[in-house]
Parts: structure tokens; sequence; C-alpha cells
């Protein structure tokens, strides 16, 4: 039950030019984007997901240096460092076989050191281990245990780099197993009033709270207990950044998010009623979406707009358009100030976790199949006609189905949205994605 506590998390940090992106690439092959296939978010690759053996985990860039000087540098460093330490579970710091042991590594060295986050230093441009060990043995001076020498552009050591971050992943095996508390991330841009919702529902005297101790990263758990039913809220919004940089910001907005919402079954997306839903919004949404998460959008401050018989209606269309591949996500209107309509985000957030985590038995969904390819005929191409064999329900969180089919190529996009929709019409699936795998069967 691994996927309870959500992938690890590996940040990379370093000088310019020590090979970060080398590395990102070598590890995550080709597949990096911030939101695969999702229209309107930008392909930005600030993460990505590396499977390695039978572990996969969300590896980060914690963003690019100007090499300017070197005061610049070392800030920039610090910066990193920051947000490797705020957002990682294991820190890969990258040093330059090449360019030695230089005064910023120290200085950067020390922030990590007293951190206490597991860090491994990763000694880059390694490309012959004979002609280089005595070098890379100076990086010992750095006082953070062994370095891994490697070679990114040769993937050279990254299989023994590896094991070696793979040691230090949480071992969530066997302890989650009682846990099945509804994880609930709240996640938003800043300002839109996540902390003022969570103190609301916090406040409410039916709620009793108490901070976990032991949770890793200062996301901040709480245990809530809603009409006798517990709830573990992940919080992002106590960390305010003192941050001139909007980019930056905006980086540690997205590693933040991406951070709660792995380790959720639900996300709650805080946005704010009377700015209407912004492109940031989109972005964030499309993180849960990316991780096949159960969404609910709460549009806050709903008591702070003027209403006629349309507003509700209206809203709903806007936020429709602009999240248009996310059709499946719940909108509820709410206020923190007021309280209105909370007791009603508990009852929603019900309702999708029982989705996201639904089982449809394999017999039900092949009369759906049936139906469904008897009521609009399958894709055909120069005769050749697509055939629809099976149908079964392989796992859950998100509803994951595998359809066996002739030929793949055959299989639109869109004939499996119209097959996704019937499904949906008969369960449901409110607030859940459903996945498709699609397989040839000869």
């Amino acid at each position: 039950m691994s996927e309870r506590r959500g992938k690890p998390i590996v940040a990379v940090v370093g000088r310019p030019n020590v090979g970060k992106s080398t590395l990102f690439n070598a590890l995550a092959g080709e597949n990096i984007s911030i939101v695969k296939d999702t229209p309107g978010i930008t392909r930005d690759r600030i993460y990505a997901d590396v499977t390695w053996l039978d572990r996969t985990f969300t590896l980060i860039d914690t963003g690019g240096i100007e090499p300017d000087s070197r005061d610049i540098i070392l800030s920039q460093m610090r910066e990193q460092a920051q947000i490797a330490i705020d957002t990682a579970d294991v820190i890969l710091f990258m040093v330059d076989v090449h360019q030695g042991l230089v005064d910023a590594d120290s200085k950067v060295a020390d922030l990590l050191r007293r951190s206490r986050k597991p860090v491994l230093l990763v000694v880059n441009k390694v490309d012959s281990p004979e002609k280089y060990m005595a070098d890379v043995y100076e990086f010992y001076n750095l006082g953070i245990g062994d370095p891994h020498a490697i070679s990114a552009a040769n993937r050279l050591g990254l299989g023994d780099l590896l094991e070696a971050v793979a040691e230090h992943f949480p071992e969530t095996e066997g302890e989650d197993e009682e846990d099945d508390r509804t994880r609930v991330a709240i996640v938003g841009k800043p300002n839109v009033g996540k902390s003022s919702l969570i103190n609301r529902l916090l406040g409410e005297d039916r709620l009793i709270v108490s901070d976990i101790a032991g949770t890793t990263r200062d996301a901040v758990d709480t245990e809530i207990t809603f009409q006798g039913k517990e709830y573990v809220l992940i919080d992002t919004a106590g960390l305010r950044r003192k941050n001139k940089v909007k980019e930056e910001l905006e980086r540690f907005m997205i590693l933040r998010t991406v951070s709660a919402v792995e380790r959720a079954d639900v996300a709650v997306l805080v946005i704010d009623a009377v700015e209407g839903i912004t492109e940031q919004d989109a972005k964030i949404a499309g993180i849960a979406h990316d991780r096949g998460k159960a969404v609910i959008i709460a549009v806050n401050k709903w008591d702070a707009v003027e209403k006629d018989d349309k507003t509700i209606y209206r809203f709903s269309e806007k936020v429709r358009s602009t999240l248009s591949y996310m059709p499946y996500a719940e909108i509820l209107f709410v206020s923190a100030k007021t309280g209105q309509r909370l007791p009603k985000l508990f009852e929603t957030i019900d309702m999708v976790s029982e989705n996201h985590a639904l089982r449809v038995a394999t017999g039900v969904l092949n009369e759906i199949l049936a139906e469904a390819v008897a009521m609009q005929q399958p894709p055909n191409d120069k005769g050749k006609i697509l055939r629809l064999y099976y149908i079964t329900q392989v796992s859950v969180k998100p509803p994951t189905f595998v359809i066996f089919v002739n030929d793949r190529e055959l299989m639109h996009f869109s004939y499996t949205r119209y097959i996704e929709n019937q499904i949906r019409d008969t369960f449901g699936f409110r607030g859940t994605p459903l996945r498709f795998i699609i397989r040839e069967r000869k």
C-alpha cells in the first residue's frame, strides 16, 4: 500500500554548469513535462516521475541559477537548497569534478547538513574513474558523507546512485495498512483563503484537532474529526515565502503543491470567487489531475460576490471551460468567513473519495462495453475495424481500466472518451479521474 503516502521526492541542488539538467534528462528519460497531454498547461520542466527497478519517485529541479557573480550564485544556491529542504525526502547535492571544490559548495553544504535531511553528494563528469578518483576524494572535505562519482552525460554510476537514493526512501509498507483516514490536500495559489478555510474547519466546536507528530515535510498535517469520521488535512498554506522573484515563487508554489498532492487522496483546490479562475489555478489543478487524485474545486469568498439567479451557473461554466480536461471535478461555492457550505465540503470529500476507490465488477463493465459498441460503431481506418474484446478494472485511486482491442492505433482518444462517458453514466464516478490503458490482443 505504498501509494498512501505518495511517491518520495528527490531534489537536485548545485552550481551552474555542474550538469543538473543532464542528470535530470538521464534519469527522467523523455517524459518531461509538467502535465502530459493537458491542454493549456505550460510544459515546464519542474518535475518528472522516475521509475527505477520497482520504485517510482518524483525528481524536482530546484531552479536555474544565473551565472553572474559569486555572491549571486551563492544566494541563489541557498534559495535552491531551502526549496529542496522544504519539499524533498532526499537531496542530491551536485558538484563538478573538473571545477573541484568551490567556496560556494562548502557554504551550501553547511546549510544542507544542518537540515538533517538525507543528502547525497554527487560528483559529476567522472568519465574515467581511474583518472579522477583522487579529485573525487577531495569532496570528502564537504563533510556530507561519501561522494558518489557519476557521469550523467555517459550514464555511468547512475544505478549505484539510485540504489543509495532508494535507501533513504521512507518505508511505507506495513505501517499504513490500518490508516484508512481520507487524506485531503488543501491547495491553491497564495491569498485565496486556504488558511482561513482550514482555520474555519478546525475552529468548529465539533472538530477535534491534534497535530500529528513526526510528519517529515513541513507541509503541516492536521487530524480533524467531523461527525465522528477522521480526516487528515495536508496544508500548503502555512509557508509564507518572502520572495522577490515571481518565477521563483511560482516554481515554489508548484513544487509545494506536488509534494502535498502526492500524499493525498483528495485535492481541494481553493479559488477566489472575486478574482475568478486564473491560469495559475489551472496549473495547480493540472497537478492533481496529472497525479490521478479526486478533485473538488472550492470557490471561496462566495459571500463577497454580487449574485443574481444566474451567477452560480455562469461561474461554473467559466471554471468548466478553463479546466476542460477535468469535467469530473466537483465545484462547491463556500465561504471561510461565514462558514457557508463547509459541512457540505466534508460530504463532498466523502463522496469523491469513495468514487476514487470504487471497484466495478468485470461482468458489469463488459455489459456496458457491449452496449456502448452497439450504440456507436467503433472507428475504422482503410477498411480495418476496431474490435473491443474485453474490459477489466485493474486498480483504484484513480480507477484504472484495461481495454483489450485488436489494434491500438484504431482506438482514438475520442472513442476512449466515449467509453469513459458510458461508464460514468452508469456509475457516476463524480470527482475522480478515470484512467484507461489500451492493450492489443492478437
